[in-house]
C-alpha cells in the first residue's frame, strides 16, 4: 500500500542497493499531466484539479488518488523534486514521510498537517439556521460566499518578481522596531511595517499587477451547496475543505457551517426522539379521545388514547417509530412522546343530583376530623396566583434586609427583668 514503510530495505543498517539500471524520473510528472519544466504554481493547479476529480469521496479511484497525492508530495517540495529529477522515485524514498494520501488532500485544501514553510489560513466558521422540517426530511441549501483567490495573472506576487525591491523603511524585514523612553526606562516594541504590509518588499505603482492592483488576490463569488442530511443533529458541522480565503504561500483554511436548529412551535427534539405537549379537556381525560398531529413530513397522525384508561395530568404516552430519522441510518427512527396536560373547568356549580351521580362514578370516602380534638375552626380557602406568593416572599426579604441595616441604637430593646 501507498505510504507504508518508506525506509531503505534490503541490506543491514538500512543501506540501499546500488543499481545500474536507468532512472525513471518522468512518472510523477505524467501522473500530474505536467512537463518537467513546470512551475510550482502549475503543480499546485494540476493537483487541485486532479485531486478533486479523483477523490474517493467523490466516486474517484482510491489508487489513482494515492498516485496523484504521492506525485504532489514530491514535486511540491523543491528539495524532494531535485532528488527525484536526479535519482528518480528510489532517491526520495528515504526522505518520504509516513502518512496517508487523504492527509495530503487535507493539507492542501485545509486541515491536517502544515506544509513545510507554509502556514495554514484561518477557518471561517458560521452558523446555519435550519428548520426542524429540513432536519427531518433532508434538504440542500445553496449559499453564496465572497472569497479571495490567488491572482492567476501574477501567481499571487502582485507584479513581476524582478520588479520588487527591499522596503526602505524596514530594510526588508517586514517589521519596524519602535523605541520609546519613559523616564529612566527605554521601551522597545515591534510592529508590522505599514509601508510594505509586513512583506519586506515593495513595488512601484506602475508595475503592479493590473488584475489584482498588486494585492496578489482577487475577490470572487462562489456557491456552496450545504447538504442537510436526514436526522442531522443540532450543532453538526459541515466542512468545505480549502474554501476559505486564499493567500500567497498559504494553505487556505476551511469554511465550516454549524447546523443550528430553529425553534419549532409544536415539537421539541431530544436526540432522535420528538416530544410534544397536548392539552385535553377533563372529559377527554376521563373517557378517552382521538386527536390529530401534523407531522414534519406533512402526514396527519390520528392518535387515540387507550380505551378505559384515564389520562392523568403530566402522563406521557409514546408513539413508536414516529420520531426523527436516526442520523446516517437508512431506516431507523426515534419515538414520538406526547405529554398530556388536562384542562379542568374554570368554575362549575353542581346540583345535588349531579353530585350524587359523580359519587356513583367516582366513589370516595370523605376525610374525617382527627379523633380527640375538642375545637375545630371552620375557614375558607380561595385560589391564588402562585406569583403572589413569590412576590410576598420578595417583599418580606426586603423588609428583613432593611431591619438588619438599622443602627443598634434605633432598634427596640427587650426590657430586662
Amino acid at each position: 500500500m501507498f505510504f507504508g514503510d518508506f525506509g531503505f530495505g534490503g541490506m543491514p543498517g538500512g543501506m540501499p542497493h546500488h543499481r545500474s539500471r536507468e532512472v525513471d524520473n518522468e512518472k510523477f510528472y505524467k501522473t500530474l499531466e505536467l512537463s518537467r519544466d513546470c512551475s510550482e504554481s502549475e503543480i499546485k493547479k494540476a493537483y487541485r484539479k486532479l485531486a478533486i476529480k479523483h477523490h474517493p469521496d467523490k466516486g474517484g479511484d482510491p489508487e489513482k488518488f494515492k498516485e496523484i497525492s504521492r506525485a504532489y508530495e514530491v514535486l511540491s517540495d523543491p528539495e524532494k523534486r531535485r532528488i527525484y529529477d536526479e535519482h528518480g522515485e528510489e532517491g526520495v524514498d528515504g526522505n518520504f514521510s509516513h502518512g496517508d494520501a487523504s492527509d495530503i488532500f487535507d493539507l492542501f485544501f485545509g486541515g491536517g498537517r502544515k506544509s513545510k514553510g507554509k502556514k495554514r489560513g484561518e477557518d471561517v466558521v458560521t452558523q446555519l439556521k435550519v428548520t426542524l422540517e429540513q432536519m427531518y426530511n433532508g434538504a440542500m441549501r445553496k449559499l453564496a460566499i465572497n472569497k479571495d483567490v490567488v491572482c492567476e495573472s501574477c501567481d499571487g506576487l502582485g507584479g513581476p518578481s524582478d520588479a520588487f525591491v527591499n522596503c526602505d523603511l524596514c530594510n526588508g524585514r517586514g517589521i519596524r522596531v519602535q523605541i520609546r523612553q519613559m523616564g529612566a526606562m527605554i521601551q522597545q516594541s515591534q510592529c508590522m511595517c505599514n509601508a510594505c504590509n509586513g512583506q519586506g518588499r515593495t513595488i512601484s505603482d506602475s508595475k503592479r499587477c493590473k488584475s489584482c492592483s498588486g494585492r496578489g488576490v482577487m475577490q470572487t463569488k462562489k456557491i456552496l451547496e450545504v447538504s442537510i442530511e436526514r436526522g442531522v443533529p443540532d450543532q453538526h458541522r459541515v466542512t468545505f475543505h480549502g474554501e476559505a480565503d486564499e493567500r500567497p504561500n498559504e494553505i487556505p483554511g476551511n469554511v465550516v457551517f454549524i447546523i443550528c436548529q430553529a425553534p419549532h412551535e409544536q415539537f421539541k427534539r431530544s436526540g432522535a426522539d420528538l416530544i410534544m405537549l397536548k392539552t385535553i379537556q377533563l372529559y377527554e381525560a376521563l373517557t378517552g379521545c382521538t386527536f390529530y398531529v401534523k407531522h414534519l413530513d406533512g402526514r396527519i397522525l390520528a392518535v387515540q388514547t387507550p380505551e378505559n384508561e384515564i389520562v392523568r395530568p403530566g402522563s406521557v404516552f409514546v408513539i413508536e417509530n414516529e420520531g426523527m430519522p436516526v442520523f446516517k441510518s437508512a431506516f431507523g427512527k426515534g419515538n414520538l412522546y406526547v405529554t398530556f396536560e388536562v384542562q379542568f373547568p374554570i368554575s362549575r356549580k353542581f346540583s345535588a343530583v349531579e353530585k350524587e351521580r359523580l359519587l356513583e362514578l367516582f366513589p370516595y370516602k370523605p376525610e374525617q376530623p382527627p379523633s380527640g380534638v375538642s375545637t375545630i375552626v371552620n375557614v375558607g380557602a380561595s385560589e391564588v396566583d402562585p406569583e403572589e406568593i413569590q412576590e410576598r416572599a420578595r417583599v418580606h426579604a426586603h423588609v428583613e434586609h432593611d431591619r438588619d441595616d438599622e443602627p443598634e441604637g434605633n432598634r427596640v430593646q427587650c426590657k430586662q427583668q
